[in-house]
Parts: structure tokens; sequence; C-alpha cells
């Protein structure tokens, strides 16, 4: 792997120190990928009696993590860089590496050894116990859990970000830089535009018809072949990836060349799976497109999870719902499943893509619903968090306000509170992300079609190069040095805004309504 620093010849005292700084950091993600090896095989291949034994490894291996991010001769070496003149003129890589590792070390310094293997251990008993209360709709199984996950993550924000809000500590991890407050006066206008186009749309007399993908059958092994070859067609790199099964879809990244998707099957429905690998598949070409002579580094690591979820919600929504999408798409899946589709044309499918209806499970709403989803965990999990709302409300809080915002009840916990396995792995402030990675994805798609204006007449010849080029070119490889807002605007030469995306809802959803 090539080293990001200047050549041997000639290399000052400064330029050494920074290479050893970055082998230390190496180090680190290496030992931190086995880590990720540990969590991917958990959620995949894991036999149900192994996750007392699983706990223990994650733990063990975190606090060997831990110790070797908080080394004192690391802290030495960042400090001396950081008064040193390569802070301030070396080359912006050299710049952001300093910066950011400098603070990454402060905040893990901050956290007690026992309190990373605590959290490391708790997530994987917490996990395994939500998928037990999932299948079996009990929240009683999983609320002490829950409790033990929230007073741990609160712990981790006092002590790793004591300046921030206790939600914005934790957010920061996420989002770097992000604040709850900014987050929701972001959120306010986007809420106001969507709920009366989610009404309009449900209250009108036109309704796309979904019956194409709802009234027939779609084999598990026939849609395994299908998504593979739309993952690997719009440049999923399959050598440097899997496709696996799991309960919860992720991507997981294990190395520079181990990009890890996983999606979920229902043989009644065709696009959970192939929506889902969308969303997957994009996350790892973002994963794919990071550089890899900066692995471990900021350089090579990704701005932030909003900007992740840009990158997948784009090739999901972006591309994978648009009519030029299916008119290369559409004979692809009639090969793959020849009786559901053999009446099947373009409209009829992009219709059947367009239908507004409000449902209970966030991974399979519509694309207009889906930030009403992300809005309301956002709000309860800062309530909790903040001390707000007791863990036990949780259900009844749950269910009030999605009473609320979507006019329906959940008729059990499987379908309200214990859909989502991200309060059960500590990932508390990280649903905000999914709703900014829309705003986000909508005002890079504006930007593409601005710069590119043969992307429709590409995607229907099945030619998905030159966004992913731009993508790669303008947002991956800029890796971690910037930010997401200014990551964007630069992009865009825009301030980041949600008027693209309220926008792009309208366009499509309203005129497959007849608004």
């Amino acid at each position: 792997m090539t080293e990001p620093i200047a050549p041997a010849a000639g290399r000052t005292a400064d330029d050494a120190l920074f290479a050893e700084a970055c082998a230390h950091a190496r180090r680190v993600a290496v030992l931190a990928s086995v880590e990720a090896v540990l969590g991917w095989d958990e959620q995949t291949m894991l036999p149900r009696a192994a996750g007392g034994h699983r706990a223990e490894q994650a733990a063990a291996l975190a606090a060997i993590v831990h110790r070797l991010r908080t080394d004192a001769v690391q802290g030495e070496r960042l400090h001396a860089l950081a008064a040193g003149p390569l802070a301030s003129s070396g080359s912006p890589e050299q710049q952001a590496t300093i910066r950011l590792l400098a603070r990454d070390f402060a905040k893990q310094s901050r956290l007690p050894s026992r309190l990373v293997e605590e959290l490391a251990r708790t997530g994987v008993e917490a996990q395994q116990a939500w998928m037990a209360a999932r299948a079996g709709s009990s929240w009683k199984m999983l609320e002490p859990w829950l409790d033990r996950m929230f007073a741990l993550k609160r712990e981790q924000a006092d002590c790793q970000r004591p300046d921030l809000d206790c939600y914005d500590a934790l957010m920061d991890d996420y989002e770097p830089g992000g604040r709850w407050r900014d987050v929701a006066t972001r959120f306010e206008p986007l809420r106001a535009a969507i709920v009366p186009l989610v009404h309009a749309c449900r209250d009108s007399s036109k309704q796309p018809d979904d019956r194409v993908f709802t009234a027939a059958t779609y084999p598990v092994d026939a849609q395994r072949k299908f998504v593979r070859e739309v993952a690997a067609r719009i440049g999923f790199d399959f050598d440097r990836g899997r496709l696996d099964t799991t309960e919860h879809p992720f991507c997981t990244t294990l190395g520079p060349d181990d990009c890890r998707i996983t999606t979920r099957w229902n043989e009644r429905s065709l696009p959970t799976a192939l929506f889902g690998v969308l969303h997957e598949a994009g996350h790892g070409l973002y994963e794919q497109g990071l550089r890899r002579d900066w692995y471990g580094l900021p350089p090579g690591e990704a701005a932030s999870l909003g900007i992740h979820e840009s990158q997948s919600r784009l090739w999901e929504n972006m591309v994978g719902r648009s009519a030029p999408f299916w008119e290369w798409c559409l004979p692809i899946a009639r090969a793959a499943f020849p009786l559901p589709l053999a009446d099947a044309d373009v409209a009829t499918v992009h219709e059947a893509l367009l239908v507004v209806r409000p449902s209970f499970i966030r991974v399979e709403a519509d694309e207009v619903t889906y930030n009403l989803h992300v809005m309301m965990r956002f709000d309860l999990e800062r309530a909790v968090i903040q001390g707000d709302l007791a863990v036990a409300d949780l259900p009844a809080a749950w269910n009030e306000r999605f009473e609320k915002d979507f006019g329906m009840r959940p008729p059990d916990d499987a379908h309200g509170v214990l859909q989502d396995i991200h309060w059960s792995a500590g990932l508390i402030g990280y649903f905000p992300t999914y709703t900014l990675g829309n705003i986000y994805a909508a005002q890079l798609m504006a930007a593409a079609r601005r710069r590119f204006s043969s992307l429709d007449d590409e995607f229907a010849g099945g030619r998905f190069q030159t966004l992913l080029t731009w993508l790669r070119e303008e947002v991956h490889t800029a890796g971690r040095m910037l930010e997401s807002d200014p990551l964007v605007e630069r992009v865009t030469g825009s301030p980041v805004a949600s008027d693209w995306l309220v926008q792009s809802l309208r366009d499509r959803y309203g005129a497959a309504h007849g608004l």
C-alpha cells in the first residue's frame, strides 16, 4: 500500500513523524476491521446460542483497539505534528490528517476502557435480544437492554464531549459538526412540505397501481441472481465485495478490498430485496471509491454517515426508481421472472414504484413517507437521551406519534418500536443521517443532471459509469477532509437546502398522483 507521505529522498523529521503517526493509525484500522468481521458474522452467520461468547469476544477486542487508539506515544506524535509546519503548510491531505487524528485521539482518550468494553459487550447482547424480541413482538424482552444501552450512551457522551449537549455528542460520531437544533431547523420545512404532499397523494382520485410487484410470487433464488446483476451493472465490484442475507440490511467494510452488503428477501415483493440491494450497493460504491492509498486515515474515510446515506439513497431512489433505469432493467427482470412480468411495460413498473402509502415499517416505506419515519425516531431517541422520555414509555410514545403522523396505530410492537436494530446496537444519533442523506442526495443529483444532460439516455442503455465517475471524483475521493455541508456546497455550488428534495418528490410523486 502506497505511503501518503513525501518521497524518502529529502524527507524531513516532520515527514518521518507524520509517517509514524500514519503507520500507527493504519494498525488501528486493521485491528478495528477485525471488529467489523465479528459484527458482520454476528448478523449473518452466528448460531443463535453463540451470542454470549461473541459478546465477550467483542468486548476483549474493543479493549485492545481502544488501548492502541489512545497510545500515549501516538498522542505525543500528534501533539508535535499539530505544532509543526505540516499542520499549516503541508498538503491538504496532511493538514486534514493531523487535525482529524488529533481530534479523534482526544475524543477516544476521554473514554475509560471499562466503558468501551461494556458498550461492545452490551451491543452484542442487546442485538441478540432484539432479534428474539422482534420475532416474538415482545417489548419486555428488549426493554432492560435498551435501558442499559441508553445509560451507557449517556455516559459515553458525557465522557467524550463534555462541552456538548448529550445528544449532540453522540450525533457528532456519525455526522461530525452536526448539532440537533440545526438538524431540527432543517427538518421543519421539509416536514411542512411532506405532510401535505402525503395527504394530497392519499386523497387523489388517481392512484398508482403496484399490483405488478405484490400480486405475484418472486422466487428467492431468481431474486438473488437478479439483484446481483443489477448491483454489478451500476458498478459494485464483486471481486472486492459480496452479498449475503440478514435480518436487517446493512453494508460494512472489512478492508480496502472487502466490502460486504446484505439484504432480506420477500417472495411477495420484489422491491424489498431489489431496493435494499440498490441502497446497500450505494454505500458499497462509496466505500469502494475511497482512496486506498489513504486507507485508515481521514482522506481515505467517509465524510459522514449523512454523506454515506446520500450515496445509498441516490442510487436507490434517484436512479433505481426512474423510468430510464427501468427501460434497461425491465428486460433483465422479465428474463428472471417471466410469469409475473410477462405483460409489464416500463410505464406500469415505474408507476408501481411511485405509490405513496403510509406503512408501519421504515425500510419498506415509500420515498415520500420515509422521512416522517426518520424524523419521528430522531425526536424520540433525543427525548430519551436528554431525560425527557423514559425507555419504558417508548412504545406508547412511538404509537402516539405514529398515529399522529401517519393516521394509523401499529398493531403490535414488531410493527412499531421493535422494528429497527439501531438502539440495541447503540447507534443513537444515527437516525437523522438518513433524512440528511436524502437532502444531500437530491441536491447532488440535481447538480449531476446540470453537469450531464445525457444521464437519462445512459441509464436507459444500462450505462452508469458517467454518474459513478463524477461521484467518485467529486465526493468519494474527498474522504473526510470536509464535513458534510461544505462538501455538498463545494460539489453543487449552493448551500445545503431541502428545496431540491421537496421539488424532486413533488415532481415525481405528484405527477404520478395527478397533482
